[in-house]
């Protein structure tokens, strides 16, 4: 549940992050295309000088429509309101020219208010309209001898501003949303593959706990049988006890591989593992005489002082040695300890079949077996290595592999010893 708070938790965060980024891009965007208008409108205003302060058609028309000479035949009124339609498409065309493609006002006008000449599109006085006056020289304030303003007017300037950006705005979000909704169904998928992984965990501790019943049963029955069979049964017989005893190394195996995909805590005790060590080769070489192999060791004096769970470290090296017979045709092993820079180094040498470069890199995957062909000749479910690997992860300790084809294996073994034996 924690896990799972604290995922949800860097999820939140990053797609706040990822908010707020874009937020900064999108307000910098919006400078920038501030910035881009102001200089539009600077040379806009430039050339609105220049053509209204010299003769041409727009300013002598303006001009004489506040004078009364007669010179035209209209009426005032109407050559005001010529002017006022002629002069804002004549703005309309100097902002296209400049780039500034959206909806404008203007009024022109003097100090004492007799020119007001205002355009055919008004907005109303209020916070979103942006006014830019322009002071006008030459023709047409020397013709109505006054001091002429040109005020440009525009409205809700920022969605002109949005729309400018909206090469980079739309793609921007859509991304964005793209990424939101691939982690979403990666964090559902994730969850539901932890949930998928827990509840077979649990299927299998509690099929394999029910194994163990009828196993015991079993070899309780084949104790009871081995005292009243004659000479010709009871090879059948210890051979089914052979059997059971192995079906319960495997219920062992894989309960114990369950408890470790929980993630349930090791209890590590502190204790000299060599006595330990030295049993488990003990028992080892009492096999080896029974089943006619050669097994030797050679444990380095001294004390093996280390943080462990005994009855996992004998698991790991009971597989190894016994990976080491099976992968053999005529076993030759050897077990070697020393310690070096703080650490105890446990080697398991044989002389057996070796594993390709390809396969050393991924024996220690759960369920992989090493391929022999169509069919697999030693028995086994590729959990072995999976289980020592992570045995010996717990133990803070390190595990690898040498080998070469038809010439042997090693395994090495590093386990860190306690700072008081140091």
């Amino acid at each position: 549940m924690k896990t799972r708070i604290f995922y949800i938790g860097i999820f939140i965060v990053s797609v706040i992050g990822l908010f707020i980024v874009q937020y900064q891009f999108l307000r910098i965007g919006l400078n920038l295309a501030k910035i881009q208008f102001d200089q539009k409108l600077e040379n806009t205003s430039r050339d609105l000088k220049e053509d209204f302060g010299n003769e041409n058609q727009l300013s002598f028309l303006i001009g004489h429509s506040y004078q009364d000479e007669g010179y035209f035949s209209l009426s005032k009124d109407s050559l005001q309101d010529a002017s006022r339609h002629f002069t804002y498409d004549f703005i309309k065309d100097r902002l296209k020219h400049n780039r500034i493609d959206t909806d404008f006002s203007y009024q022109l006008y003097s100090e004492d208010s007799l020119v007001n000449l205002e355009s055919p599109i008004r907005f109303e006085n209020d916070e979103s309209v942006i006014k830019y006056p322009i002071i006008l020289t030459g023709y047409l304030p020397d013709l109505l001898d006054k001091k002429l303003t040109l005020e440009l007017k525009f409205q809700d300037l920022n969605t002109y501003f949005l729309s400018q950006l909206k090469g980079l705005l739309i793609p921007g979000f859509l991304f964005l949303a793209i990424i939101v909704f691939v982690m979403i169904w990666m964090l559902r998928m994730f969850f539901w593959q932890r949930n998928l992984i827990t509840i077979t965990n649990d299927f299998i501790n509690n099929l394999t706990h029910e194994f163990k019943t009828p196993v015991f049963s079993i070899g309780i029955a084949t104790k009871i049988l081995e005292k009243d069979v004659d000479e010709k049964q009871k090879p059948i017989i210890s051979e089914i006890r052979k059997q059971v005893s192995r079906l319960n190394k495997h219920i062992e195996q894989v309960l114990g591989l369950a408890s470790l995909e929980s993630k349930k805590f090791m209890e590590l005790e502190l204790m000299d593992l060599r006595p330990a060590l030295l049993e488990w080769c003990e028992n080892f070489k009492m096999l080896a005489e029974l089943e006619n192999f050669k097994f030797s060791y050679d444990v380095e004096s001294g004390k093996f002082m280390l943080k462990a769970a005994p009855s996992h470290l004998e698991n790991v090296i009971t597989n190894l040695l016994d990976n080491a017979k099976k992968y053999s045709d005529e076993p030759e092993i050897f077990l070697k300890t020393s310690t070096q820079n703080q650490q105890l180094k446990i080697e398991v040498i044989d002389k057996g079949k070796g594993i390709s470069e390809k396969d050393q890199k991924l024996i220690f995957k759960k369920f992989y077996r090493v391929s022999e062909g169509d069919l697999h000749k030693t028995k086994g479910y590729g959990l072995g290595l999976s289980y020592v690997k992570e045995i010996i992860k717990r133990h803070h300790g390190k595990i690898k592999v040498e080998s070469k084809l038809n010439t042997g294996t090693k395994f090495t073994i590093l386990i860190p010893l306690h700072e008081k034996e140091k």
